[in-house]
């Protein structure tokens, strides 16, 4: 019998395997030799046949067990007008489980003409059952596609590219790898719609979370960030060139300025809905920890010359 279809090794399966354990593995099957994802792939379309067609009995409680028990006769007389006993016949009776005595195997051309009846499909032609294998050009059934069904994706982008938006190439988890056109100013939760890229023709959702950046913070329509400034740079003020989400801009330091203080840059914020906030710079004084010699006999010139004493109102 050279057209036994063996459903467990076509799912890749153990006999014992539970039903959750034969849904996993179909499922990632599925996935894989699915016609939309290999398109012109005539091997795949086949696998993808022969896929479904062994989840279609086993993952049925009643074929699955019928499916158990005939199989274990496939290689024992009684196909092709043998002699194996006739009787009551079998799929009739209710929920009756059938047994070897029961069926009349002669009434079938082979074992995938008991399937056949199994599945209730029309049987295949006898001249055509040893091309109906897995692995061959052919199969004994036809599978229906699903629908359009719609499905959703997270992708995770970094600021700079959800401020700016513009077309960026990314992979999905099915393994396909998409151009996408990225709206500017895009926010954590934001979906965006691929119209035709979901399941079977529906449409992709990608839900869009944004990744935390090292500088700045996005505190609703406000950008906010700590700038470092040099104790020379805090106390006599200038022009310091600050980081922004356009790029670097020039942005003046009060003379005296104190740690913790927050400045303002106007509209340099996050673009929502239209209108975009301002970013808040918080400086922070850093302190060298090495010093050149020179710089060393300045801050000790510094030191006799400054008639600043920042405990002077200290209690006693």
């Amino acid at each position: 019998m050279q057209n036994f279809r063996n459903y467990y090794e076509i799912l890749g399966v153990p006999r014992d395997a539970t039903a959750e354990e034969i849904k996993k593995v179909y499922r990632k099957l599925a996935r894989q030799y699915h016609p939309d994802l290999n398109p012109g792939n005539k091997a795949a379309e086949e696998k993808f046949k022969d896929v479904n067609e062994a989840y279609e009995v086993l993952s049925d409680t009643g074929k699955r067990a019928q499916y158990d028990q005939f199989s274990r006769f496939w290689k024992k007389g009684g196909f092709q007008g043998g002699n194996a006993p006739k009787a009551r016949g079998w799929g009739g009776g209710g929920n009756r489980t059938a047994t070897q005595e029961d069926v009349d195997f002669s009434k079938y051309a082979d074992f995938d003409s008991f399937v056949d009846q199994l599945l209730n499909r029309p049987p295949a032609a006898s001249d055509d059952r040893d091309r109906f294998r897995p692995g061959t050009s052919k199969t004994s059934y036809t599978v229906s596609r699903p629908g359009p069904r719609n499905a959703e994706a997270r992708l995770t982008v970094p600021l700079g590219k959800a401020y700016t938006g513009g077309r960026e190439r990314i992979r999905l988890e099915d393994g396909r790898s998409l151009e996408v056109s990225m709206p500017p100013a895009m926010v954590n939760g934001q979906r965006i719609r691929l119209k035709g890229q979901g399941v079977s023709g529906g449409d992709l959702y990608l839900k869009i979370d944004v990744a935390p950046h090292p500088f700045f913070k996005v505190d609703g329509a406000d950008i906010t960030c700590q700038l470092p400034l040099t104790p020379s740079e805090a106390v006599l003020g200038g022009a310091i060139e600050v980081p922004t989400l356009d790029g670097l801009v020039k942005m003046m330091i009060p003379a005296g300025v104190r740690a913790g203080q927050k400045l303002r840059l106007g509209n340099k914020g996050y673009p929502i809905n239209g209108k975009r906030g301002d970013q808040i710079v918080e400086v922070q004084i850093a302190i060298p920890k090495d010093i050149t010699q020179p710089e060393r006999d300045l801050y000790e010139k510094i030191r006799q010359l400054e008639s600043f004493n920042p405990r002077s109102n200290l209690a006693l």
